[in-house]
């Protein structure tokens, strides 16, 4: 457990959903009995690292987007009504710690990627206080407050699969029951999905608050065109879990193909042209399958390749401008190292 004289250091990875994602939205998925997202942890990280400092001023920093602001005190950024940093200054201010420090974040994610960035930032960062400030919290505490907290940053509900990589890393399937949410690990070679897959970055950012918040409308309203798109979403998340769980990779194949067909016509500007152009050129060089990861609209899209072609695909993807994440499975989740005082000195 961190004091105030330590450094802590946290980190998280991204995620990719492969299916049922969307349905996680609370109350959704109560609509929808066997509810489950089946999501993988990508090398793509996140991390967060607090420095305690002399006196009381708080010093947040952005690194992957350079934004910084400096507070004399607690006080001051209790009483600030706009920051820089928000998703730094909104738990800072939940956690309230005592003295002066400086808290630093980075995401490897592009913004707006729909790899799950500003949750799995989330997690790194409430983390990381909790130890910082000395308050015992268990992962789905962990989880809890992180998700609470980005709902009241982006003002519209969040779905709570983004977490769970972020949390456990590997390959999961996150059940949504009406007793509660449960993680529960897919037992598949991850090399063999390192092998099979590939992200790759639009360049566009999209907001996925939007692109979920208009579906949430259309599904909570009672208009039955989303709701039966849920139950089919919910039958190809379960089927999604059995086939990873098995390594069966044509049907995985399959699966993703109808997944994303389906997602298109939830609501207008889930796909782009550009994207749907990528999937075209990916297809053409061995590509299986593919979607839009997230709520759509631009951000990644994950491509899943015949065995064997997967740098043809990348290849392909590149010479059609789409920018290659480096994919592969990330193996741990969360993690919080304590660097002591007498550790810096030595």
């Amino acid at each position: 457990m961190g004091n105030h004289k330590d450094i802590v250091f946290s980190q998280a990875p991204c995620r990719v959903d492969l299916a049922g994602g969307t349905v996680d939205l609370w109350p959704l998925y109560l609509f929808h009995p066997g509810a489950v997202v089946v999501n993988l942890a990508v090398n793509v990280l996140t991390t967060c690292r607090i420095t305690p400092l002399a006196g009381k001023q708080i010093h947040l920093t952005s690194l992957d987007t350079g934004r910084e602001e400096r507070f004399a005190k607690f006080s001051e950024l209790c009483t600030a009504t706009k920051f820089k940093h928000p998703l730094a200054a909104h738990l800072v201010k939940f956690f309230a710690p005592e003295g002066g420090f400086r808290m630093e974040t980075n995401s490897e994610s592009p913004a707006g990627a729909g790899i799950s960035g500003s949750s799995a930032l989330m997690i790194a960062s409430t983390a990381a206080l909790a130890n910082f400030t000395g308050r015992e919290m268990g992962l789905e505490d962990t989880r809890v407050l992180a998700q609470n907290i980005e709902a009241q940053l982006i003002q519209v509900p969040t779905g709570c699969q983004d977490y769970y990589p972020a949390l456990y890393g590997g390959a999961s399937a996150i059940r949504l029951d009406p007793d509660g949410v449960h993680r529960e690990a897919i037992p598949v070679p991850l090399e063999e999905i390192d092998s099979r897959f590939v992200l790759a970055y639009t360049g566009a950012p999209r907001q996925s608050g939007i692109n979920n918040w208009e579906v949430f409308k259309a599904h909570i309203d009672g208009n039955r065109k989303v709701h039966r798109n849920f139950d089919s979403i919910t039958a190809i998340a379960q089927a999604m879990h059995n086939a990873l769980g098995n390594a069966r990779w044509d049907e995985v194949a399959r699966l993703l193909r109808e997944e994303w067909k389906l997602r298109k016509t939830n609501a207008p500007g889930i796909t782009t042209p550009f994207v749907d152009k990528l999937i075209e050129v990916a297809r053409k060089n061995g590509g299986v399958a593919a979607k839009v990861c997230g709520a759509g609209g631009g951000g990644c899209v994950i491509f899943m390749a015949e065995e064997g072609a997967r740098e043809r695909v990348e290849e392909a993807l590149r010479a059609a401008k789409a920018t290659i994440l480096p994919f592969r499975v990330a193996r741990e989740g969360l993690s919080v190292e304590v660097i002591s005082a007498s550790q810096r000195v030595r």
